[in-house]
């Protein structure tokens, strides 16, 4: 079974320690099928304070980091040493946005590499050379980009074959066909004098499919009607 693994530079890699420790990705850690590999940026600096970051040329308010330090970690990753080309991506409020379709995308990457911003903003010299996208998981602006890279490490994660026990339910997820997911019910069929629907307890597995496809496209028509837009102009 093909694994997949995620390189990760960061100035504080200790921030993913517990991220790693629970749930779906400590299995998938524990099973061979995510490796996740965090890289401390503050490692390749070349002074003894590990300094990662400087004053903007031109001025201007904050701190921006240094491309000579981050290209210098960046070297430090096996692929790159090896000279394998890998998705290099930065993780800033400028990318693209983060959707589904991305995180498919890069479950079957087979390796990428997640460059953790922070500060004011990267060397655009380093963005330009070594970058090949930037990804944005909303119009925010976050103290740095360790959390971006949770959100999409546990996107893609679920996505990989094995990761998850029951793999259909990822690919029934919202999203995956552009819309929203069904709403879900369980036990007690009565809560608080709201009755489960009946066509979820007929036992007709072909009305229940239907009914779940409606009330898909009815969620997404409240919720999300701009996704409704988005798949019309895909088509």
């Amino acid at each position: 079974m093909n694994s997949l693994t995620i390189d990760v530079l960061t100035i504080f890699p200790e921030m993913f320690e517990s991220f790693l420790k629970f749930g779906i990705l400590k299995r998938a850690v524990e099973n061979g099928l995510i490796h996740i590999r965090l890289i401390n940026i503050r490692d390749s600096a070349s002074d003894r304070h590990g300094t990662v970051d400087d004053t903007p040329y031109g001025g201007g308010a904050g701190m921006v980091m240094k491309a000579d330090v981050l290209a210098a970690s960046l070297k430090t990753v096996e692929c790159f040493r090896h000279g394998t080309q890998v998705p290099v991506i930065c993780l800033t409020p400028q990318g693209r946005r983060f959707d589904q379709r991305k995180a498919n995308q890069l479950s079957m990457a087979g390796e990428f590499i997640l460059i953790c911003g922070r500060y004011r903003a990267i060397d655009e010299r380093f963005v330009e050379k070594y970058v090949t996208e930037e990804l944005s998981i909303g119009d925010y602006v976050l103290s740095g980009g360790e959390v971006a890279a949770m959100t999409v490490i546990d996107a893609v994660t679920r996505l990989v074959p094995g990761v998850m026990q029951d793999f259909e339910s990822g690919m029934e997820d919202s999203f995956q066909d552009g819309l929203l997911d069904c709403s879900w019910y369980t036990r007690p069929e009565v809560f608080e004098n709201l009755k489960v629907p009946e066509v979820l307890l007929s036992g007709n597995h072909a009305l229940i499919k239907k009914w779940r496809q409606e009330e898909s496209l009815k969620n997404t028509k409240i919720k999300r009607p701009d996704l409704l837009e988005n798949i019309k102009e895909n088509h």
